[in-house]
């Protein structure tokens, strides 16, 4: 998930430096949603973890 947010982040700088404003917004906004996606599921996945605990069989 994070590599997809770091792709289209790239995508949307190329499309700044190349001045496609439009294409550049979108993917920057999909880079912003998909970055607070992966945050979420971070956080998710640590509380999970430390609900769950360890086993110690």
């Amino acid at each position: 998930m994070l590599g997809w947010a770091i792709a289209f982040f790239v995508l949307a700088l190329i499309a700044a430096v190349l001045g496609f404003g439009g294409i550049a917004g979108a993917s920057a906004g999909i880079a912003k949603i998909l970055f607070f996606v992966f945050l979420v599921l971070l956080v998710l996945s640590f509380v999970a973890r430390a609900v769950r605990g360890r086993n110690v069989t």
